[in-house]
């Protein structure tokens, strides 16, 4: 996975000119498609790493005290939460040519 901490991806919505975004394909419809599909990989990737970091804090007690003073827990959620959303994440990886795409139909056709 790409490091997100150093994406130059906005964390408010921004307004992006839309004939950078159908540039690569000359079709708009098909960028979102792409863009939407990498969104969603890179969605589950920091859902992975996320989990993974909590796990690591786990407690497998039902002590209430214990659940309320796990401050590490507390600061590498709010760490994710500042990141910059997937989709803002994606876009800037297609404007900024990082997202490989092809189209198969056009493949079949030559063929």
């Amino acid at each position: 996975m790409n490091d997100i901490k150093k994406s130059e991806a906005p964390i408010n919505t921004t307004t992006i000119d839309k004939n950078l975004i159908d540039a690569p394909t000359n079709n708009i419809y098909e960028a979102i498609s792409i863009i939407s599909k990498r969104a969603t990989q890179i969605n589950s990737d920091i859902k992975k790493e996320l989990l993974e970091k909590l796990d690591e804090f786990a407690t497998y007690n039902d002590s209430l005290e214990e659940i309320f003073e796990n401050k590490e827990q507390i600061e590498v959620s709010k760490f994710y939460e500042k990141l910059p959303k997937p989709h803002a994440l994606a876009v800037q990886e297609w404007l900024d040519g990082k997202i490989y795409h092809r189209n198969t139909q056009d493949e079949e056709i030559e063929n």
